[in-house]
């Protein structure tokens, strides 16, 4: 691996100062206490807000600290399977209605951050005559369902383009959304891990929530936050490298390739953001150490090079852990008493992790959510808590 002192630097998108939020270090009361400050926790606490609860979020590290703040910054409408298979497992109807769910939650980013957010489409790019095959198959079935998508043959190879797709920077994303919930009443707590989590009570090291529901919106290492999920979510580690301005390469929207175990982007400055390679590293990569490793990020420098065509140094290398599901679908359901779980986007988080945070705030407050009779039952037998 080369070593030009980006070895472990952090994400690119931590760009800007940010000022610490306090330790929880004192026992307060809240309607809900949201554990995890990535976008799908943050989502949540807007969402409550918006239902009038008085919330409190807590997050182990800081805001976007997780997967949140250290992807490649796609936002991707749909799960993580293609959305042809995603119908196969779920049925036409439900996969269909959980895309437009995506789409409307694009929407919404956008309108809410629209600092953090550029609607550039996404191109999907085939490999090999497989992929150019089902590259082929998940066109027709997304134009069954008359969702956006055309196909596409350019200078990148052949492929599909997803036009309503978009490009974030995650990270500001994130602290935006923080700052606003700060200003609209909740009370945020950065490094203040949940130790213990009922649906009454969060104990951290130094303070405990009192609450009346709980919200866990974590992605990575859910299975260790909640270990009732241990078997179902497994965390792994992506990689990810950024350059200096490269402007010997255009890539207009953000590319996935190899069937979504390669990715890039090239930010408005020109910096390329390329992640991988998480197949190559072997099963080193199941963990929970957001740490880069030789392996990987050699691979990734020779594809830089010799795949996109980018000459400028690597400025940035960092990892994200996140966790995957064998059916690539989210948990997000009632784990213990009054306590909820979304997680595990098997990688597609940013958009589809969003719509989970706010279907639970929704779910606790008034037993109904956007995503009933979808991923969540249509029918429940609570109707919601007073909080």
């Amino acid at each position: 691996m080369t070593t030009d002192g980006s070895h472990g630097s952090g994400p690119v998108w931590d760009d800007r100062p940010w000022p610490p939020l306090p330790l929880l270090r004192e026992r307060v009361e809240a309607g809900v206490c949201v554990v995890g400050l990535g976008a799908s926790g943050l989502t949540a606490i807007g969402e409550l807000l918006d239902l009038g609860v008085n919330v409190i979020g807590i997050d182990a590290a800081g805001v976007g600290s997780g997967a949140a703040g250290r992807n490649g910054g796609f936002l991707l409408a749909g799960t993580a399977d293609f959305f042809h298979h995603a119908a196969a497992q779920m049925g036409a109807d439900r996969a269909a209605a959980l895309y437009r769910l995506t789409l409307d939650q694009l929407d919404r980013i956008w309108l809410e951050t629209p600092q953090a957010v550029r609607r550039t489409g996404t191109l999907r790019i085939a490999v090999d005559r497989d992929e150019i095959e089902d590259c082929r198959v998940q066109m027709v079935a997304l134009r069954q369902a008359n969702l956006p998508v055309q196909p596409y043959n350019g200078r990148e190879g052949p492929g599909l383009l997803f036009p309503m797709d978009a490009s974030s920077q995650p990270l500001r994303r994130c602290r935006v959304l923080a700052g606003r919930a700060r200003m609209r009443g909740a009370r945020l707590y950065e490094h203040s891990p949940a130790i213990q989590i009922a649906g009454d009570r969060v104990v951290t090291p130094h303070g405990d929530v009192r609450c009346d529901a709980v919200i866990v919106a974590v992605d990575g290492g859910i299975e260790r936050v909640l270990p009732e999920l241990a078997g179902r979510a497994r965390t792994a580690r992506l990689q990810v490298v950024a350059t200096a301005p490269a402007p010997e390469v255009d890539v207009p929207r953000p590319v996935y390739t190899r069937w979504g175990l390669e990715y890039w982007q090239q930010l408005p400055d020109k910096r390329v953001v390329l992640g991988g390679f998480r197949d190559l590293g072997g099963d080193r990569e199941w963990t929970d150490q957001a740490m880069p490793t030789g392996p990987v990020q050699d691979e990734l420098e020779i594809f830089l090079r010799r795949g996109i065509g980018v000459r400028a140094p690597i400025t940035h290398r960092w990892a994200g852990v996140i966790a995957y599901t064998d059916d690539k679908l989210p948990i997000i359901e009632q784990v213990r008493d009054r306590v909820w779980a979304a997680g595990a986007y098997s990688g597609t988080g940013n958009v589809l992790g969003a719509v989970c945070g706010r279907a639970l705030a929704q779910t606790i407050v008034t037993g109904r959510s956007l995503l009933d009779g979808v991923l969540l039952p249509s029918q429940r037998a609570t109707t919601g808590l007073s909080v």
